[in-house]
């Protein structure tokens, strides 16, 4: 991924100091066409050929593979982003979009063929819901967008992993077999941390938006 560790916690804040905002991703260069970009524009239009996939021909295979571009892609943009020297704001909000896109639709599609439980997807489109309003009281306060965790990119990575595998465990054979316990191992660390990280990000931007309140009391 193109974007940073989150901002520094309120605990690590000098005694007496307010939380350090996160870093602005407006003060990253506001460029659109760059190869970064491009990569990143390639991976969200791949979201919907992704679930028309699983949902209207279940060509599972094909949609592994589209997932596994949209993998290298998201590797390649973020190193070519570093050696490039072309990160950009279009960028940083692009890159964390696009994989929680892919997890939305592989949720819907995978809920849809039964294959998971319709509690999981609620539990976890939830929290992609909170953290919406989250954002959006943020930018009332003039704050801009967390950046990405190294938690959430954790469960990101478990949750990207599942969905294919939990797909390999609905055929039939020896390799469903050994598959179907590793995709819910993945399914389930996935989702705790994924929620973890959504309760770290919740904290953080509780922090921010009381910090100037604590410097105004006597």
């Amino acid at each position: 991924m193109t974007t940073s560790n989150g901002p520094t916690p309120a605990a690590q804040a000098p005694a007496g100091a307010s939380p350090a905002a996160p870093p602005d991703r407006n003060e990253l260069p506001d460029r659109i066409w760059t190869v970064p970009n491009a990569l990143s524009v390639l991976r969200l239009l791949g979201v919907p050929l992704f679930l028309w996939l699983l949902l209207g021909p279940e060509a599972d295979g094909w949609a592994i593979v589209v997932l596994a571009l949209s993998g290298i892609s998201d590797w390649a943009d973020g190193k070519l982003a570093r050696l490039l020297d072309q990160g950009s704001r279009l960028g940083a909000l692009l890159d964390p979009a696009a994989d929680r896109l892919y997890i939305v639709a592989a949720l819907i599609a995978l809920a849809l063929r039964e294959v998971i439980p319709l509690w999981l997807v609620l539990l976890l489109v939830g929290r992609e819901a909170v953290l919406g309003i989250a954002l959006l009281v943020l930018r009332r306060y003039g704050y801009p967008p967390l950046q990405v965790h190294y938690l959430g990119k954790a469960a990101t990575f478990l949750l990207l992993y599942a969905f294919p595998i939990l797909l390999l465990a609905q055929s039939s054979g020896p390799v469903a077999a050994v598959a179907e316990p590793v995709a819910w191992a993945f399914t389930i660390w996935g989702t705790a941390l994924y929620l973890l990280a959504g309760l770290l990000y919740l904290v953080q931007a509780v922090g921010l938006i009381r910090a100037p309140r604590a410097g105004a009391a006597p």
